[in-house]
């Protein structure tokens, strides 16, 4: 499998990796689609996806550990081995397809997130909120009170300035209000107590947060989608 990744990548692809933010210091250039056509030959191929998974990881190739969350079965992804993943992010694209891909849909999913949300490595953080914005939109059974619950946490992640972090809280607070109506009327409020602080305390970070995720709760496009 890694031999096949070798063959699709383009390792002049590394600086406009690197342009956008992504750490390139064990990647090889390979298009995210050609590792998506992988990981479905690998879903309808493999004997032990989950072996398999771990193999990949344990390469640390960039492009082998998005792979990896693409052929793995998620029912046998334990809390164990989301911290250990978790603890290897590196960079925001492998954070964040791993949990769209993977983490989302693992049983552990919900407790891993509240507990990443508290976390300090910057990554193992906004995997945390990352996770909350999947699964507003992926669980469909459960309640508002879930969500409404994670609020306090994207108050208190959105005072950590690192990029990696309050995009992931911007992005978790956007996601729970455009879940529905109720919600969407919680994220605002929400959103509204963070850019009254932001503006307290000049904290430009909370500021950025809270606007950027205002904008497009109070617009006229996800209003009207969130009409009976």
């Amino acid at each position: 499998m890694l031999a096949d990744l070798r063959a699709v990548a383009d390792a002049s692809r590394l600086d406009g990796m690197a342009f956008v933010g992504i750490n390139v210091d064990r990647a090889w250039g390979v298009l995210v689609p050609n590792i998506r056509k992988l990981g479905r030959r690998l879903k309808r191929t493999a004997a032990d996806r989950h072996a398999l998974a771990a193999g990949l990881w344990a390469s640390e190739v960039h492009e082998a550990r998005m792979l990896a969350a693409l052929v793995d079965d998620p029912d046998r992804v334990t809390a164990t081995q989301m911290d250990a993943w978790a603890a290897d992010f590196d960079s925001w694209d492998l954070c964040d397809q791993v949990c769209n891909n993977l983490f989302v849909h693992a049983a552990p999913a919900p407790k891993r997130a509240v507990a990443w949300a508290r976390r300090r490595h910057g990554f193992t953080k906004r995997a945390g909120f990352v996770l909350m914005a999947c699964r507003a939109v992926t669980d469909k059974a459960a309640k508002d009170r879930v969500f409404r619950d994670l609020l306090p946490l994207i108050e208190a992640g959105a005072e950590d300035e690192r990029n990696e972090v309050k995009k992931g809280v911007n992005w978790a607070l956007r996601q729970i209000g455009k879940r529905n109506k109720a919600l969407n009327k919680a994220a605002i409020a929400c959103g509204e107590r963070m850019l009254a602080h932001g503006i307290e305390t000049k904290n430009g970070t909370v500021r950025w947060i809270a606007r950027d995720a205002l904008r497009e709760l109070k617009s006229d496009k996800i209003q009207g989608a969130l009409r009976p």
